[in-house]
């Protein structure tokens, strides 16, 4: 049975419609609660792979907040030992910053449904190769990261120009939301976090705007996020597969 290490921040934010595809495929995982353990120093040994969810705390609080050094040391481990790598969000820009590349406040937050765009190189990637022309994609984030030098540009948008990268083979950041559902995200609006972010972000987004934008373009993301997260699992046979096959010496 493969086994996942989850990297948890927040309460609400959770593995959602990747939950579901991971037990489907015969995952354990095991969640790092960081809100409820702060103190917590998890080891990769003896898990196949890592997901590292988002949050709102920022990367550079780590003065603050040691958990990030430690989740950061978690990252550079699992590139080392070539286990896939999935951030989300917070997890993004952790390994961005985990790979050398600054993280600092995006000129315009995004909170709500946005159009990101797919790159040319994304069109060659085997988990955003069936992403269309424009998307719209479900954003919650203020801050943004350089891409990696090491690293593919993968996707987009007209207010973030950094949106997804890839590391070698296995190691993904997207800065959007594609583990999102509708429930989900209705609960992250009663959050009252969220509401006084939606408050102070000037009139550019509403909680109203998203309650009624997400039954137009939460059956799209989900495709998506059956595509996506379906071929990040599949990283995991391959990886075992190419072991299988390597020449006896």
């Amino acid at each position: 049975m493969k086994k996942l290490l989850v990297l948890q921040h927040v309460p609400h934010e959770l593995l959602g419609t990747l939950n579901p595809l991971l037990k489907r495929a015969g995952f354990r995982l095991r969640y790092v609660n960081f809100a409820r353990h702060p103190d917590a120093k998890p080891c990769l040994e003896g898990y196949d792979g890592l997901v590292i969810l988002g949050g709102p705390m920022s990367v550079n609080d780590a003065h603050r907040l040691p958990h990030l050094t430690v989740e950061m040391k978690l990252i550079e481990q699992a590139l080392k030992l070539n286990r896939p790598v999935l951030g989300i969000c917070l997890g993004a820009q952790l390994i961005a910053k985990t790979l050398g590349a600054a993280v600092y406040p995006n000129p315009e937050k995004e909170i709500g449904w946005y159009d990101v765009s797919p790159t040319d190189e994304a069109q060659r990637d085997r988990l955003l190769s069936s992403f269309r022309e424009t998307e719209k994609i479900f954003q919650w984030h203020g801050e943004t990261f350089d891409i990696p030098k090491s690293t593919r540009h993968l996707a987009f948008s007209s207010l973030c120009a950094n949106q997804a990268f890839r590391y070698e083979t296995n190691v993904y950041g997207f800065q959007f939301h594609l583990e999102v559902d509708a429930p989900m995200i209705h609960r992250w609006l009663r959050v009252m976090e969220n509401r006084i972010e939606i408050a102070s972000a000037g009139g550019s987004t509403s909680a109203e705007r998203i309650h009624s934008d997400t039954p137009t373009h939460i059956e799209r993301l989900q495709q998506l996020s059956e595509k996506v997260f379906g071929e990040f699992i599949d990283l995991f046979g391959i990886e075992k597969k190419l072991k299988h096959h390597l020449p006896s010496r």
